[in-house]
């Protein structure tokens, strides 16, 4: 077995992104504080090909060195936009025609192995703020919750990381 080289693994460039297909799904960040956060999430969205991320409150928006750091360039190909707050982003993508899920430990929230993303497109997930999640007034504008299952003492994980399981998941149902 050997490692593969850059030149294998048929990396898209900015401008074959820009015109590949996306898969149907939105993100909305919900208030995120670290800039380290919003870098990784930018790099998980171009790592599953998302149609884009809503930037909402003070979640800090590109250019800024401390999100390049973590995006590795993921800025420079997924489509962003800000809203002053994450209601705003949430009822504009409604109008759309997108299903909103908040990844958000809820009362009846769906267990992320039970959530099937191809059957709801276009659909947005909305992630929340490290410390408080995702504010409850915009959770009653959403379809649903989405639950990642965990077993340990803590029941939560880094945004970023939610982040990447998440989109993992629903992509994998569409492939």
């Amino acid at each position: 077995m050997r490692k593969l080289s850059m030149d294998e693994l048929g990396r898209k460039s900015v401008s074959d992104f820009k015109e590949a297909d996306k898969h149907r799904l939105m993100l909305v960040l919900d208030n995120i504080r670290s800039m380290h956060n919003v870098g990784s999430v930018f790099r998980s969205a171009d790592a599953f090909l998302v149609e884009g991320i809503c930037l909402c409150g003070y979640t800090p928006q590109p250019p800024h060195r401390d999100i390049h750091k973590t995006a590795l360039g993921a800025t420079e190909t997924v489509d962003w936009m800000y809203f002053s707050t994450t209601l705003e982003a949430v009822q504009q993508l409604k109008q759309k025609g997108y299903k909103i899920f908040a990844l958000e430990q809820a009362e009846g929230s769906i267990s992320l192995e039970q959530f099937h993303a191809s059957q709801h497109l276009p659909a947005a997930i909305v992630l929340g703020n490290e410390v408080e999640g995702v504010d409850a007034e915009v959770i009653k504008y959403c379809d649903g919750c989405i639950e990642i299952p965990q077993f340990g003492m803590k029941h939560s994980l880094n945004v970023s990381v939610a982040t990447g399981i998440v989109l993992w998941e629903a992509v994998r149902g569409m492939i």
